[in-house]
């Protein structure tokens, strides 16, 4: 990171003005990752995502129907009808990038794509390049399904992510026409018309623009766009799939297409921070509970039906059709984020960090090059990561992340700051009282549960640094330790170390004990099978390690299958993990359909091993599984 990066303020939020933020973002700037699990990472993400996916950008015809919008270049419309998307996304990927690190070949390739956005942006502020010659009698007149506020809004966050990162105003100055473009065309003053979009995202982006630019018409655009929907008349189709069944203050459930419906609960969670409708914090609570307790894999995943890229029912969470996309678990991150923020309550940074770890990066290969769309929890083998898609959202959407990650280890309260994700680190923040901290963490977690900590303070004024204790530890597990003195921190809250002087030292140790987790009885997919956590990481079986073994007929005897620590690491550098179980034999194979009363088939002792869910699919093919069968 460079020091220069440090001078410019660019929170993945910035709450600073916000009424009813509970915490405050810090800069990505602000927090330099330097070792341990996420240094990898983001390396491979700065020197090989991020360029390798702006060569696809151009092979695929994405930037090239920029250049047949400004005239540039004579070709047909090339792809999906919302592939202007990809290349914003990726551009947000590149400005967060930047805003650690002013790498000079991320900022060239970032001004050459901006240098062909630009000049595609119409006299009237309208940009979207499927909509233009031929097609530009028919803008905005599909609301429900044509994306057209969806890819304004992924314009808008970028730009926002650039200025924020870089200084310039090339892409904001853009993002700002084509906001006062949609803003003259939708709302409920006299002349302006009902709209929503079909696939949220533009509701959080003009939140987010609002408190750039300090504009309130871009606030009260998206307050009214989410109120718009449930109403009549209709702007959409009247359909759960769309979230338009009912006004979103009376949406309870995770219903329809799971991206969608997260990107709505990020747009909603924003307007809850501004203080805008607060009636719907309450559908935001409900939601939440009915998504953790009845819709939610065990790796985070969110959306279970291949038909629709949708939720399903209660407990309809099958294992070898999750669809689980990599986007939906993307979203889960955005919007467990905003609820910290509103609330401060630990249980969103828990679900964030066990999402992140499990649902979000088991979508992108360990090297950096290719991707899942679909996280499904048990494989033939036949399922592998591309190196691109013809619907290519979730590339981008992972670099993104990844390079923003920094910004989501802490946040500033009125009461001190606060430590969300733990990583070998150092932080230069300023806490409420103007008192500047540099915070430096020691550990190789979640490989291991140790956490030193570090703080310096300049003015040497008391203050507190707010750690969290998360909630898979259990009660009376945990202990922190401060200047000698070890107390137990209660699991799921945040454990207060007062900063006394210029200089605090204290110790975080968090049990990583093998837990074996089984699922309720509604679950049919999970019946009389367990899976296996450590700390924040959900692990698999996977064929490569597990030699001749057929995964399907193997059991285990939860409480007595001896899970240690194997003596080889897992792809990715983490703790392999290897248990007692037994297989059955080819010979004792019963029928298909048996009697209930059958000989018991003969089976043999055999060791099993787990690595981490994330890490699969990056060796030869093969059978991998999370729920294995328990005995």
């Amino acid at each position: 990171m460079t020091k220069s990066s440090l001078e410019r303020f660019a929170p993945v939020l910035n709450l600073q003005h916000s009424a009813r933020a509970r915490m405050r973002p810090v800069s990505v700037s602000a927090v330099e990752i330097s070792g341990g699990f996420w240094a990898e990472p983001l390396r491979i993400n700065r020197e090989i995502t991020i360029p390798g996916q702006y060569r696809h950008l151009e092979t695929t015809g994405r930037l090239d129907n920029f250049r047949r919008a400004s005239g540039r270049k004579q070709c047909d419309f090339q792809g999906i009808f919302f592939n202007d998307s990809d290349v914003y996304k990726w551009l947000e990927a590149a400005a967060w990038a930047l805003a650690s690190d002013r790498d000079p070949e991320i900022e060239a390739m970032a001004d050459a794509a901006i240098d062909e956005i630009a000049p595609a942006q119409q006299a009237d502020g309208y940009l979207n390049t499927y909509y233009m010659f031929e097609r530009a009698e028919q803008r905005f007149s599909n609301l429900a399904v044509m994306h057209e506020l969806y890819c304004a809004g992924h314009l808008i966050q970028a730009a926002v992510a650039h200025h924020r990162a870089t200084g310039k105003r090339s892409l904001l100055d853009v993002a700002v026409r084509l906001a006062d473009h949609i803003d003259r065309t939708f709302g409920p003053e006299p002349g302006k018309r009902p709209g929503a979009c079909g696939h949220e995202e533009a509701e959080m982006a003009l939140v987010e623009l609002a408190r750039e630019v300090e504009e309130p018409r871009y606030l009260a655009l998206a307050d009214f766009m989410v109120a718009c929907r449930g109403r009549e008349p209709r702007v959409l189709d009247g359909k759960e799939y769309l979230q338009d069944h009912l006004p979103v203050a009376r949406q309870f459930e995770m219903t329809g297409h799971a991206v969608r419906q997260l990107y709505l609960l990020c747009g909603v969670a924003d307007l809850a921070l501004e203080g805008e409708q607060p009636d719907l914090e309450h559908a935001l609570q409900a939601i939440w509970n009915n998504f953790t307790e009845r819709r939610i894999y065990i790796t985070g995943g969110a959306g279970s039906r291949y038909e629709g890229e949708a939720f399903g029912g209660d407990y309809e969470l099958p294992s070898d059709r999750a669809y689980a996309e990599t986007c939906a678990a993307i979203a889960s991150v955005m919007w467990n984020w905003r609820m910290l923020q509103l609330t401060g309550e630990a249980r969103f940074a828990d679900l964030l960090e066990w999402t992140l770890y499990n649902a979000v990066i088991s979508g992108w290969s360990l090297d950096g090059s290719r991707y899942f769309y679909e996280n499904p929890l048990s494989d033939s083998g036949k399922h592998r990561r591309s190196e691109w898609f013809g619907c290519a959202c979730c590339p981008p959407n992972l670099a993104r992340t990844i390079a923003s990650l920094t910004g989501y280890l802490y946040s500033v309260a009125d009461d001190g700051v606060y430590l969300h994700l733990y990583a070998a680190s150092t932080a230069h923040l300023q806490d409420s009282r103007g008192s500047q901290l540099t915070i430096r963490q020691q550990t190789d977690y979640p490989r291991s549960g140790r956490i030193q900590i570090t703080v310096e303070s300049d003015s040497g004024l008391d203050s507190t640094l707010w750690v969290r204790i998360p909630g898979w530890v259990g009660e009376g597990a945990a202990r922190v330790t401060v200047a000698g003195a070890e107390t137990t921190a209660m699991s799921g809250a945040y454990f207060p170390i007062a900063i006394r002087g210029k200089l605090t030292e204290a110790v975080v140790d968090l049990p990583m004990a093998v837990q074996e987790l089984e699922a309720g009885p509604e679950v049919a997919s999970c019946w009389q099978r367990i899976a296996l956590t450590r700390g924040p990481l959900v692990y698999c079986f996977e064929q490569a390690d597990n030699g001749t073994l057929d995964l399907a007929r193997c059991t285990v005897q939860p409480g007595v299958a001896n899970w240690r620590i194997a003596t080889d690491d897992a792809p990715g550098g983490q703790v392999m993990l290897e248990g007692d179980a037994e297989v059955q034999s080819e010979a004792g194979k019963l029928p298909l359909y048996h009697p209930w009363d059958s000989r018991a088939p003969t089976k043999s002792s055999c060791s099993l091993r787990a690595i981490p869910y994330y890490a699969w699919a990056n060796r030869d093919p093969g059978p991998m599984l999370v729920w294995v069968a328990a005995r």
